[in-house]
């Protein structure tokens, strides 16, 4: 089990989510390890969350403006800002063929070693993980690495454009029933409710719980580790790709 950041760094990781605050709720403590590192951490997010927020009477067209505003700041607070947002529609995500080529897209142009992205396996564990757009995005981004990304023959209109094939050498999957990857994120706890604080619309710390409630969460994940009590962890499957 991995569970020190600094043990096994890579040059360059692209996460891949459905929503802004998505990545800072799953590993937001991580993030902020990595770039702390000097690792290059670039955001993909599949839509701009315009389905969030809960105020009826607020105009729903502002709302992708807000979202991506929010999720950058969030981004500033861990490190991170190179954010792209692919602009697919809130709540009605799904594996197409345009997504998959759209992620790709992104992985030839950034060409990361690894990938960060979401469970495409329903957690019922953990059922709020397992948004129909968590786990889409999952399932499109583990397509995108393989095969779409190395295949130099799929999306024939990418190598056209100049994107040429690149393979991830391996993904993390958050919110996984059975992670085997473990990071201390004890000293990286504060930046991530910092960044997850910036969501001001999604209303994160709504009476003040928010800390609690994320604390309880990186606890599991210390328990799972086998870790001694005090500290934190965010925790991963890692799969190798080659």
């Amino acid at each position: 089990m991995f569970e020190d950041a600094g043990k096994d760094l890579v040059e360059s990781v692209l996460c891949i989510v459905a929503h802004p605050d998505d990545i800072d709720f799953g590993a937001g403590g991580t993030i902020k390890r990595w770039t702390e590192a000097g690792v290059k951490v670039t955001y993909c997010l599949a839509t701009n969350g315009d389905a969030g927020g809960f105020d009826l009477d607020f105009p729903r067209e502002l709302m992708p403006q807000v979202r991506q505003e929010e999720q950058r700041a969030a981004g500033k607070v861990l490190g991170v800002s190179d954010i792209r947002f692919l602009g697919y529609q809130d709540g009605q995500l799904e594996v197409s063929l345009d997504l998959r080529k759209s992620i790709a897209a992104v992985i030839r142009e950034v060409r990361p070693q690894r990938v960060l992205t979401q469970n495409p396996e329903r957690n019922f564990a953990r059922i709020f993980s397992s948004h129909p757009d968590h786990m889409a995005a999952g399932e499109a981004a583990l397509d995108a690495v393989y095969p779409d990304a190395r295949n130099p023959f799929a999306f024939p209109d990418l190598l056209e454009a100049g994107l040429l094939p690149h393979s991830v050498e391996e993904v993390w999957i958050m919110s996984h029933g059975q992670p085997d990857t473990f990071v201390d994120v004890s000293d990286t706890l504060s930046a991530k409710l910092e960044a997850l604080r910036c969501h001001v619309s999604q209303e994160t710390d709504k009476n003040n719980q928010l800390e609690e409630r994320i604390k309880t969460w990186l606890e599991a994940n210390r328990l799972l580790a086998g870790w001694e009590e005090g500290r934190f962890a965010e925790a991963f499957l890692r799969v190798t790709t080659n």
